[in-house]
């Protein structure tokens, strides 16, 4: 039998939420045992934000130089992109931010990092097989999970029989699909389905439901899908996959349900990017007593506590939205309550992301559809973007501005920005909503011109009837 190590503190996954966790608990003199089965840094460094961004950025830059005639510049000869240098370029940063976290926690005091696969042996009682094939039992009367989700395996019938592509294996391709065909109209489909067509790709979105992105108002959906299709995406609404097949040629074959009835479509390449799993199922949390709902997310409070003392769920692993920020979050939370000694929760958390379509989508708080679920009395203030100087200046004035004020408060409750630089104009929106500013203050602030920012006080002037 394996000897039995004693900590405070076991902190099972390194992600956004673990990793500063352990080094938390470390310096506040806490014996700390962090594991990680594949790559310090989670999702969001390896295989979520990091990558991804960057290569968005790379589709970026093939857009423009496309459209440098539209600025009066000429370039020489057709646009080419090369996936090799653009894979090499995303690994290159991937490494970098990488490393760059392993390094500080195997600097950090009164933490150990191991590299294995964990799972429960007694409630308080951890083994893990190292990588070196070595098993250690570790105990601690705290422990912490930031084990993370994975991409979904899609059901259609056939699918046991075709090569197709997730989120993490896309972006290591090094040719350029002729013809990607996309399972999903969420953040990742539009995403990549965007990116692989302004590399090069002819691309095809299938959304099963009525639109896109389904967290969305329909009249912002409605801009998204306009803007992809501009781009030359070919996106399918209503439509769900049944069976798919490989043909003689090598070709992807998918068949499709559509409301006009049954149709086949053919690409060379197929990218599920429809659900996430979580990573749940290989820790053995029966042993343990940890609840989970059904479909393996773990339960907790509003203190991230899940139902056995002493242990906590960090990040997408507790469900909800996943996004770093969030898992970030939560490690705050914990820092708090665990170490600071406060009474930090999750409740009333202002939900806020970006999705990094071209341009951006920002949100920040509920969307006028939740409001009027809710019954609240509200104003709506809307805008196109092509009203905003600064996104006409620089020839990029797709999109829309939304807000959703409280009629009787004048405090801004949500807002949806799809334009340049969404995320960032959102960002404005939720410092104001941080400081329970009125809308009139944006209106009549004095922002600098030519900028984006100045756009807000003509959107604040801009309520619906």
């Amino acid at each position: 039998m394996p000897t039995i190590t004693e900590y405070d503190v076991i902190i099972i996954g390194s992600g956004q939420a673990g990793g500063p966790l352990a080094t938390a608990f470390g310096q506040d003199g806490k014996k700390t045992a962090i594991i990680e089965r594949a790559h310090v840094g989670g999702t969001c460094i390896n295989e979520g934000c990091t990558p991804t961004k960057t290569m968005v950025a790379s589709a970026r830059v093939a857009y423009l130089a496309r459209r440098a005639a539209d600025y009066g510049v000429q370039t020489a000869g057709p646009i080419k992109v090369d996936m090799e240098v653009v894979r090499k370029r995303k690994r290159d940063i991937v490494d970098s931010f990488r490393e760059g976290s392993q390094s500080r926690l195997e600097k950090s005091e009164n933490v150990d990092l191991l590299m294995g696969e964990a799972y429960f042996i007694e409630p308080k009682l951890i083994e893990v097989r190292l990588h070196s094939g070595e098993v250690r039992q570790l105990r601690a009367k705290t422990i912490c999970l930031n084990v993370g989700e994975r991409p979904s395996s899609p059901t259609i019938e056939g699918i046991e029989h075709v090569p197709f592509l997730n989120s993490t294996s896309i972006m290591e391709l090094d040719q350029l699909p002729e013809h990607l065909l996309v399972l999903g109209g969420g953040y990742v489909g539009l995403e990549f389905g965007q990116m692989f067509r302004r590399f090069g790709s002819q691309v095809t979105i299938i959304q099963r439901g009525k639109q896109l992105l389904a967290r969305e108002d329909a009249d912002i959906a409605d801009e998204v899908i306009k803007i992809l299709r501009e781009d030359g995406v070919e996106v399918l609404l209503e439509t769900s996959a049944t069976k798919v097949a490989k043909a003689a040629d090598g070709q992807i074959q998918l068949t499709l349900h559509t409301a006009d009835g049954e149709r086949t479509i053919s690409g060379s390449h197929l990218l599920a990017a429809a659900g996430r799993t979580p990573n749940s199922d290989t820790l053995n949390l029966k042993v343990a007593g940890i609840a989970t709902d059904k479909k393996g997310y773990i339960t907790v409070n509003d203190r991230l506590e899940t139902n056995v003392a002493g242990i906590y769920a960090l990040g997408d692993i507790k469900g909800g939205p996943a996004f770093t920020h969030i898992s970030y979050d939560d490690f705050r939370i914990l820092r708090t309550n665990l170490i600071e000694h406060g009474n930090a929760s999750i409740a009333n958390r202002t939900l806020v992301y970006t999705v990094f379509t071209d341009p951006q989508l920002g949100r920040v708080g509920i969307s006028e559809t939740e409001a009027r679920q809710q019954g609240r009395k509200i104003k709506v203030a809307k805008m196109p973007m092509n009203y905003v100087a600064r996104a006409l200046e620089v020839d990029e004035p797709r999109g829309v501005m939304k807000a959703i004020v409280d009629a009787d408060t004048d405090q801004i409750l949500g807002a949806c920005i799809l334009g340049l630089e969404g995320g960032e104009i959102m960002s404005m929106l939720e410092i104001a909503m941080l400081g329970k500013l009125p809308y009139t203050t944006l209106r009549d602030g004095v922002f600098a011109h030519p900028t984006l920012a100045e756009s807000l006080n003509n959107l604040f002037g801009s309520f619906e009837s």
